[in-house]
């Protein structure tokens, strides 16, 4: 058996090639999997379970088709943090919290999204910390439809630019927030996504760090069994 971890499908409805992908990778993925985690950013935006599109409501059935085979784990992402409950039942997903500790065969691991650890972004970090305030969600979620349509598109135009703007080190992780997540977890290894940028990482204390990718150009999923650790590309079309 093993375990599988993707994260950053950014599904939309203008890339229906990255949907199909996801549908293919549900459909012919999962045999002799024990469990199904999505770190994240799921889709590309997400304003509210009560404007679900017509292709979301789609992913929704497909992945409660899959659920009744095994168990799809859900963390919320930086793009679709908005996710519900409505929307998690719908899908058969189980919602996590933004950090999560999980034993893998016999390793204690954490896993997250991963934009959290990315501290030098302070202009990103302290647009977190209001959008994680319980009273900023209901307003927002209390916004008319179209109002919240446009926050939301506004929003991702403003991410665009910026990120053109910022250093490497400004947008990937920070070491001393992932050392730091590691010990204050106590385990010993870290999985996440956010960063785009695929690796299996081995620390100096021995520990390890994983980051998923991304499905832009390609599918991808991280599978972990009891004596092997692949990140796994998925061709769009296969």
């Amino acid at each position: 058996m093993r375990t599988l971890f993707v994260g950053d499908l950014h599904l939309s409805a203008d890339r229906p090639d990255i949907t199909q992908a996801f549908l293919t990778f549900l459909e012919t993925q999962l045999t002799d999997t024990s469990a199904l985690y999505i770190l994240g950013d799921l889709f590309e935006v997400w304003v509210g379970d009560d404007i679900a599109e017509p292709f979301a409501n789609q992913i929704a059935d497909a992945i409660k088709l899959a659920s009744k085979k095994l168990p799809i784990f859900f963390i919320h992402g930086n793009r679709d943090f908005l996710i519900g409950s409505a929307f998690a039942q719908r899908s058969g997903m189980t919602l996590l919290p933004e950090v999560f500790t999980i034993n893998l065969y016999g390793i204690d691991s954490v896993i997250l999204h991963g934009d959290s650890l990315c501290t030098l972004d302070k202009p990103y970090q302290r647009f977190r910390k209001f959008r994680n305030l319980t009273w900023a969600k209901w307003l927002y979620a209390h916004l008319p439809k179209s109002k919240r349509l446009g926050i939301a598109a506004k929003l991702r135009s403003n991410s665009q630019s910026s990120n053109q703007q910022k250093s490497y080190s400004i947008m990937d992780v920070e070491p001393d927030a992932v050392l730091a997540l590691l010990e204050e977890t106590h385990t010993q290894q870290m999985i996440h996504g956010h960063t785009h940028r695929p690796a299996i990482h081995q620390l100096a204390n021995g520990k390890r760090r994983i980051v998923v990718g991304d499905w832009y150009e390609q599918g991808s999923m991280l599978c972990i069994s009891q004596d092997n650790i692949e990140l796994i590309e998925l061709p769009f079309g296969q």
